[in-house]
């Protein structure tokens, strides 16, 4: 399929709930959450984009570079390109049910595992939702990795074991949710997590833990020091906390402090494979992508979330030729322009 079909087709089933604009910035859509937009002004969201948008590359042609690698190895197992997909799900409160919790989820990750990559699968207040996306997972041997909300440490042990009976490759806990107003109405709090709580959910089970939310270099090495095995620096898209910056601002710092140390994903306004590749030169081992996705799903199901990754991953091959770049495991700060 081509990815201007996928997106009018997303567009037209998703009339109401997102725009599936040309330049995607969070700018139309702000405030409307649930559904695809920033929370509050929007500002978070804009932020994500515009931070993405300043960062400039080096432009160079004169060296051997001309079939760049774009494999990325993530806890053992090797990825045809530094990309995931991020864990959006919920179709229900999000996406006024226009296409099943299955169907959705198994478009995320058989898309992403006929991609050779990984889906992240999400949680939220209705239990399908976490139990689909770990079926979607286990139905393609493990090639995913669900994320868990910051509930009750009983209630996160337990979807653990469910991820590790599943085969799951990791499992990781949403800690940027630890605020959400649709889980607590639902009846089912959610709130932050202590250092001392998380060592002992990373020591409880033998699955690689990642943490997805961290925005700052001390949070990111309170993480490592519990025993994460890798975080994910996001701001939850923008959809949490209004007015933080964005997540290609705060990498750097986050990299200096614990790259090389755990594995260092980062999401928020990644839209081509130029974005991907700013955000690995900006410190990141690889990238999450989640409103192309969503409209990759509801657009082209499988297929076009595959046509998706293969989109991604020509636009970032190109950029890492025009930049000199032999590898996506040897991104460096060098790629960017400084003033």
């Amino acid at each position: 399929m081509k990815w201007e079909e996928i997106r009018e087709n997303a567009r037209n089933k998703l009339t109401g709930i997102c725009r599936v604009c040309r330049v995607c910035d969070g700018r139309a859509c702000a405030g409307e959450v649930p559904g695809m937009g920033g929370v509050g002004t929007g500002t978070a969201a804009v932020n994500n984009f515009e931070a993405l948008r300043k960062v400039k590359l080096n432009l160079s042609t004169l060296h051997a570079v001309s079939d760049p690698d774009l494999s990325v190895d993530i806890f053992g197992r090797r990825l045809a390109l530094p990309v995931l997909g991020a864990a959006v799900a919920g179709t229900k409160v999000n996406f006024g049910g226009r296409l099943s919790e299955w169907e959705f989820a198994w478009a995320q990750v058989k898309g992403a595992a006929e991609a050779g990559t990984l889906a992240l699968t999400g949680d939220g207040p209705l239990a399908e939702v976490y139990a689909t996306g770990l079926a979607a997972i286990k139905e393609v041997g493990g090639a995913g990795i669900p994320i868990i909300k910051p509930r009750s440490l009983k209630e996160i042990r337990a979807r653990i074991a469910q991820a590790e009976e599943a085969g799951a490759l990791a499992v990781g806990i949403d800690v940027d949710a630890a605020g959400l107003v649709n889980m607590r109405q639902a009846g089912q709090p959610v709130g932050p997590l202590t250092p001392a709580a998380l060592k002992e959910l990373c020591a409880a089970t033998r699955l690689p833990l990642v943490v997805k939310g961290i925005m700052t270099p001390d949070e990111a090495l309170l993480a490592y020091e519990a025993g994460a095995a890798g975080i994910v620096v996001s701001n939850h898209g923008g959809r949490a906390l209004d007015h933080t910056p964005g997540t290609a601002e705060v990498l750097p710092a986050i990299a200096r402090a614990v790259k090389g140390k755990l594995l260092l994903l980062a999401d928020g306004g990644v839209r081509s494979g130029v974005d991907v590749l700013k955000f690995l030169a900006l410190g990141a081992d690889a990238v999450l992508v989640g409103r192309p996705v969503v409209w990759a799903a509801f657009g082209g199901g499988v297929e076009g979330v595959a046509a998706l990754y293969a989109k991604l991953a020509e636009e970032l091959k190109v950029a890492m030729i025009l930049t000199g770049c032999p590898g996506a495991r040897g991104a460096r700060p060098e790629l960017i322009y400084q003033d």
